[in-house]
C-alpha cells in the first residue's frame, strides 16, 4: 500500500471557472488555488455532465452520465445500490473521507407536484412501492439521511456508512449561513444559539444597501461559519493520518459560494461592487436573445421576477456587481482556509505522496447575459468550470489544456492513478492522459432534465447539449429552435447560428454527431452473460 498516492479533491458550490486567478481573474484573491494550479494542470475547457447540483455530483461519484445513473435532476436520490469510485478505493484498502456538502440525496423535504401524471380513477394505481420503474428507494437503506427533519427529529442522528463509499462522514448540509448536518452539531458546541445567528432575520446592520437579492450580512463570525468547519474537519483528519498506514481519499466539500450570498466577517466588504466591472457578455442584444432569455429578462422588466429561488432569474447592473463582489468573498475565504488545508499536509508529510484536486459541481451565469444563479440555458459560465489536477510525482505535466475534458473523467482518472481498475460502465477517460494529449474527447455532452415548466417550456422539458471542436450545440424537446455557437469567433454567445442558411450544413452535421455521442454513451452495465450469440 505504501506506493499508491493519497487523494485531495477540493470541490466548491456553483463556482465559475474564471472566477479563480489561475483562469485569468485579476480582481479576486486566490494564491492558495493559484498554487495548486502552479504546481498542477489546469484544464481550461472542463465541463459538467448536467449544470445542477445532484446530478452532477453523482456524475462524480460514479462515472456516467444523469441518464445512467438516474439522478436527472435535484430531489432524485443517488441509489445507494449505485458502484461509486470511493467503493472500490476502499476495497483496495483506501481510508475515505467526505468533509462538507454532500448533495447526493435531497436536502429538501419539499415534495414537487407539477409535471406529476395524474391518476386515472377509473383503473387500479399500482401501491407506491411499484409506481416507479427504478425502486431505488425501496429496501436497500435510508433515503432521508441529508433532510433536515431527520436531523432535527432524531437526536445523534448519524448516516449509514459505508455512504457511498465513505467511512468517515462530517456532513454540512445546505448554503450560506443555514447549513445543518454535523455543521450543526459543531457550532452547537461553540456557541450558545447558533440559530440566533442564521438568517436574513438574525443579519448584521450593513453600512451599503444591499443590491443583491438572497444577500445579508451573517451574524455568525468567521471561526464559525461553514467554511471554517470544513477546513477544521478536513485538517483533523490529515493530523489523525499517522493512526493508520492506509492510503486515503479525502473530498473536502465546500457548500459555497453558492448563493444565498453571505460572506461572514471582513470578507462580506473586502470587494466593492463599485469596483467591479459588468460581465462582457451583460449587455447581450436584445434582439439577439434566444427565447428562454428573453422570458427571464420579461419578467423582471415587468416585475414579476422570481429572485428568492435556486432558478435563474433577470438582473440589474447594481445586482449583477454586488452579487459578484460578495461571490468573490466567499471564493477568498474559501481560499484563505484552503491554504491552512495545503500547510497541513505539508506539515504532516503527507504532500509529497498525495494528488490534490479542484474543480466544483456547476457554475453561475453571475451577470452574464443579465442572468443570475443558473438554469435552462447552456452558457459557458454555468457549464464550463474549472479543474486542477496536480501530481507531485508527475514532473512532466503539463501547465494546461484546451482538450475537452469533463466531471465524468474525474472517478476514471482517480481510480487509475490509485492502480484500481475501473468497474464496467464507467464513461470517462484519464485526465492526465488527456492533458498529454494520449487521449481526447472529440466532444462532450450535457444533459439536463426537469420536471417543472420553466423559461417558456413546458413541464418535463429536455435539453441537451454538445461541445465539439469551436461549435457548442443545444437541443431543447418540443421546440422547434436550438442553439448553435462558433465559440472561437463568438465566444460571449451572442449570435445564434440555428436558423443561419450558411451554417445549416455545420448545424446537420452537428446534429448527427450529438445523435452517435449519445449512442456511444448508452448503457454497457450489467454486462450480458449466460447468453451466447
Amino acid at each position: 500500500m505504501a506506493d499508491q498516492p493519497n487523494f485531495l479533491l477540493f470541490i466548491t458550490d456553483q463556482h465559475r471557472a474564471d472566477h479563480l486567478g489561475c483562469y485569468g481573474n485579476d480582481i479576486v484573491q486566490t494564491p492558495n488555488i493559484d498554487s495548486i494550479a502552479k504546481r498542477g494542470t489546469r484544464f481550461n475547457r472542463f465541463y459538467v455532465s448536467c449544470p445542477i447540483c445532484m446530478p452532477n455530483r453523482a456524475t462524480l461519484m460514479t462515472g456516467r452520465m444523469p441518464s445512467l445513473h438516474g439522478v436527472r435532476q435535484n430531489g432524485i436520490p443517488l441509489s445507494l445500490r449505485a458502484t461509486t469510485f470511493t467503493q472500490l478505493l476502499s476495497d483496495a484498502g483506501y481510508d475515505t473521507a467526505l468533509v462538507g456538502k454532500s448533495h447526493l440525496q435531497s436536502i429538501s423535504p419539499n415534495r414537487i407536484e407539477v409535471g406529476l401524471p395524474v391518476p386515472d380513477p377509473a383503473k387500479t394505481q399500482p401501491t407506491e412501492e411499484h409506481a416507479e420503474a427504478r425502486r431505488n428507494q425501496w429496501g436497500d437503506g435510508r433515503y432521508d439521511q441529508e433532510l433536515p427533519p431527520t436531523w432535527r427529529g432524531e437526536p445523534g442522528f448519524e448516516p449509514a456508512t459505508p455512504f457511498y463509499g465513505f467511512e468517515h462522514l462530517a456532513l454540512a448540509i445546505g448554503h450560506s449561513d443555514r447549513v445543518r448536518g454535523h455543521y450543526s452539531r459543531w457550532i452547537g458546541e461553540r456557541h450558545p444559539d447558533p440559530d440566533s445567528l442564521r438568517g436574513p432575520d438574525n443579519a448584521l446592520p450593513s453600512n451599503r444597501v444591499i443590491n443583491a437579492p438572497q444577500a445579508w450580512r451573517t451574524a455568525i463570525p468567521e471561526e464559525l461559519y461553514p467554511t471554517t468547519y470544513v477546513a477544521e474537519e478536513t485538517i483533523s483528519f490529515l493530523e489523525g493520518r499517522g493512526k493508520s498506514d492506509n492510503p486515503f481519499f479525502i473530498q473536502c466539500s465546500f457548500p459555497d459560494p453558492h448563493h444565498p450570498f453571505t460572506p461572514p466577517g471582513k470578507y462580506f466588504d473586502m470587494y466593492d461592487p463599485a469596483d467591479i466591472p459588468l460581465p462582457a457578455a451583460f449587455n447581450h442584444p436584445k434582439e439577439k436573445l434566444p427565447p428562454q432569455v428573453a422570458a427571464l429578462l420579461a419578467e423582471r422588466d415587468e416585475g414579476r421576477a422570481n429572485t428568492d429561488g435556486q432558478r435563474a432569474f433577470g438582473c440589474s447592473e447594481d445586482e449583477v456587481r454586488e452579487a459578484i463582489a460578495l461571490n468573490y468573498g466567499s471564493i477568498t475565504m474559501i481560499d484563505d482556509v484552503i491554504g491552512r488545508v495545503l500547510a497541513t499536509l505539508e506539515a504532516t508529510g503527507l504532500a509529497d505522496n498525495t494528488v490534490v484536486i479542484f474543480t466544483t459541481d456547476h457554475g453561475d451565469f453571475m451577470g452574464d447575459h443579465q442572468l443570475l444563479l443558473k438554469a435552462a440555458v447552456h452558457y459557458q459560465g454555468v457549464i464550463r468550470v474549472p479543474c486542477i489536477w496536480s501530481d507531485p510525482a508527475d514532473a512532466d505535466q503539463p501547465a494546461a489544456t484546451d482538450n475537452l475534458a469533463g466531471t465524468i473523467d474525474l472517478p476514471t482518472s482517480i481510480l487509475d492513478r490509485a492502480g484500481v481498475a475501473r468497474f464496467n460502465g464507467m464513461q470517462g477517460k484519464n485526465l492526465p492522459a488527456i492533458a498529454a494529449g494520449e487521449e481526447t474527447h472529440d466532444s462532450v455532452v450535457i444533459e439536463e432534465s426537469q420536471r417543472r415548466g420553466y423559461m417558456g417550456f413546458e413541464p418535463n422539458f429536455r435539453a441537451r447539449t454538445m461541445i465539439a471542436g469551436k461549435w457548442r450545440l443545444t437541443f431543447y424537446s418540443d421546440t422547434d429552435w436550438g442553439e448553435l455557437y462558433d465559440l472561437e469567433n463568438d465566444p460571449l454567445e451572442f449570435d445564434n447560428l440555428w436558423h443561419d442558411p450558411a451554417h445549416a450544413a455545420k448545424r446537420a452535421e452537428l446534429v448527427e454527431q450529438l445523435a452517435r455521442r449519445m449512442m456511444d454513451m448508452s448503457d454497457s452495465s450489467p454486462l450480458a452473460t449466460g447468453h451466447g450469440p
